[in-house]
């Protein structure tokens, strides 16, 4: 069995609209949510050790991840008995920071795992990204998809044939911030909007498509973060200041995103900010389908 390799590009949120609280515990979102070229490489052959279990290898993380959890369900759900694999995972997109890295992971392995056995389709993948955690189904396709529910519902959204996408000025944050607490914090906040409030907000999120106007970019997780993290309110200023058109918190934070319609001045403010710690990235918005995997020496 040949060794494959595949991209697991990390997210941010163009527009995140917080619901009731579903009878599951959950939260119902509608959230516009963009793959970038922020990508993790992850690489996976036959263990060649004598290991009898798949194996998960991640240089600075520690203990279980969502991509070993990911390869487990695959094995369980279609019963591949074939060899056990080492998955190597070479990270770039910044850890709970908001971005989807841990969740890009797991539905790059369950990319993965489905090419090397040639067992399941789309929608199983689907129903084991979404037994994973709220952001995996979206990033089992990567691109630009509208997700309901608790982010289980996809609908793929066209780019705007009105203007190019936006440059992604990209500022990480030292802090690692628990999806789990933002969410905790915005229920002990009282964020979550009405149930006809959010169905309201996504009749608009719906009606742009691809072409959210600026009223539409926004993240009701943002107060929740920044109450617990307080320094995210001047890095918002950093970026604002860099000149973006747009900025905002991506996904449960703590990183901070800016929006620049002007693709050169997000690569230009990101060269500014280089010297700062964490360093900024500069990143684009990524086409359906990225992140497919390929033979390991392709």
């Amino acid at each position: 069995m040949t060794a494959l390799r595949a991209t697991a590009p990390g997210k941010t949120n163009l527009c995140l609209y917080l619901g009731p609280t579903r009878p599951d515990g959950r939260h119902e979102l509608v959230s516009v949510m963009q793959s970038l070229t922020l990508v993790d490489d992850l690489t996976m052959a036959p263990r060649t050790d004598g290991g009898a279990t798949d194996e998960v290898v991640c240089p600075g993380i520690t203990g279980d991840n969502l991509a070993a959890a990911a390869l487990r369900a695959f094995r369980t759900a279609t019963g591949w008995d074939g060899p056990p694999q080492r998955l190597e995972i070479h990270k770039r997109v910044p850890v709970a920071a908001g971005m989807g890295g841990g969740s890009g992971d797991a539905a790059a392995a369950l990319r993965l795992a489905h090419t090397a056995s040639g067992l399941g389709d789309d929608a199983l993948l689907h129903v084991l990204a979404a037994g994973l955690g709220a952001d995996v189904p979206a990033q089992v396709v990567p691109g630009r998809v509208l997700a309901t529910g608790a982010g289980e519902t996809l609908q793929r959204v066209p780019a705007s044939t009105e203007r190019p996408d936006y440059g992604v000025l990209v500022l990480p944050s030292h802090i690692a911030l628990s999806t789990a607490d933002v969410f905790r914090e915005a229920d002990r906040m009282g964020l979550a909007r009405p149930a006809e409030d959010l169905a309201a907000r996504l009749a608009d999120v719906r009606e742009f498509a691809g072409d959210l106007p600026d009223a539409l970019i926004h993240n009701d997780l943002e107060a929740a973060a920044r109450s617990l993290v307080p320094e995210i309110g001047r890095t918002l200023l950093e970026a604002m200041a860099a000149g973006a058109d747009r900025t905002l918190v991506s996904g449960s934070g703590p990183t901070v995103i800016g929006l620049f319609a002007d693709r050169e001045a997000a690569r230009d403010a990101a060269a500014r900010l280089a010297h700062r710690d964490p360093p900024a990235r500069y990143a684009e918005p990524v086409a359906d389908g990225a992140g497919a995997p390929v033979a390991a020496d392709a």
